[in-house]
């Protein structure tokens, strides 16, 4: 018969846990009520406990994309709204690009067979160990001069003949040349993680479902990536919170149309009006790598427990 008796732990472990959730979760909290309150509420100290709930500061840091004009406001100095938008496409779309790349880079790093096979899947790992600020200046080059279609030739004549100006269209200052970057930055990465996870796929599942007639992509996107499914949402959250965050390379490759969020912050601090809009745009801020996180997370436990069998 089972021992039903279980030793209590001492009580010092619970408030070990405790203290430990609320210095993770307090500030977070902290953050989220203080967005809701006018500055007034938010210096008055204890008596900042009551107060009447508004959205005035969410307003003014997303004046620039509301459909309707805050009353409190007589014109809008943040574009916090357009960094936010453009934020999320960069941060989505080169999460996306580096994993279908980097899953498909690492499956065939493990699966097949070729001359220095070694030798480059080390050097993926090799190239992540490379701190982004070395990488500044000769990306800032080649995205400025290099990868520019010359306006005296085919495509940039054209341009320059139909539109005017230099006629010549470089990489910076676009959302694309900022999403490239994020995706060479993030692939390596990318395929060193999901190659722990491919290696333990067994060949025979792919061989069975080559015998019943599927072909190599079908073996690829039905058989091997439900498989891996775990490590898929485990890159995911690193390297969507890796684009959601940077800012040194964004800084030099985005202009005044594509900045992100990061670049907004820093550059423009200034220009924040009061501490309860400085709280609105901090957990405007927070707000997309949780629910990312969040999301990415129960597909880990989807993944894992999608195996499991009764005893």
């Amino acid at each position: 018969m089972a021992d039903t008796n279980y030793q209590r732990q001492n009580p010092a472990y619970y408030a070990l846990i405790a203290l430990l959730i609320f210095m993770s979760v307090g500030p977070v909290i902290l953050l989220l009520v203080n967005s809701f309150k006018l500055d007034v509420d938010i210096t008055s100290g204890a008596a900042g406990l009551f107060f009447m709930p508004t959205i005035r500061n969410y307003e003014t840091a997303l004046c620039d994309i509301l459909w309707y004009e805050p009353e409190h406001l007589r014109f809008c100095t943040i574009r916090f709204g357009g960094a936010f938008v453009n934020s999320l496409i960069i941060a989505l779309v080169s999460t996306v690009l580096t994993l279908v790349f980097g899953c498909m880079a690492a499956y065939a790093l493990v699966r097949f067979r070729f001359m220095g096979r070694d030798s480059l899947s080390l050097s993926t790992l090799a190239v992540r160990m490379i701190p982004p600020a070395v990488l500044l200046v000769p990306v800032f080059g080649l995205w400025n001069n290099a990868f520019c279609l010359d306006n005296d030739y085919g495509l940039g004549m054209w341009i320059r003949e139909m539109f005017g100006g230099r006629g010549d269209v470089c990489l910076a200052g676009t959302h694309s040349g900022i999403i490239l970057i994020y995706v060479a930055m993030n692939l390596p990465f990318v395929i060193w993680i999901l190659q722990s996870f491919i290696v333990q796929v067994p060949p025979s599942l792919e061989e069975a479902a080559r015998v019943d007639g599927a072909g190599p992509f079908q073996v690829f996107f039905l058989v091997v990536l439900p498989l891996i499914k775990p490590g898929l949402a485990a890159a995911s959250i690193f390297t969507f919170r890796i684009a959601w965050n940077e800012y040194l390379l964004a800084s030099a490759l985005a202009d005044r149309d594509t900045m992100t969020v990061p670049i907004l912050i820093v550059n423009n601090s200034s220009e924040f009006d009061g501490l309860g809009t400085i709280m609105a745009t901090g957990m405007l801020l927070a707000i997309p790598p949780i629910l990312f996180t969040l999301f990415a997370s129960k597909q880990i436990i989807t993944g894992m427990t999608a195996g499991a069998v009764k005893g």
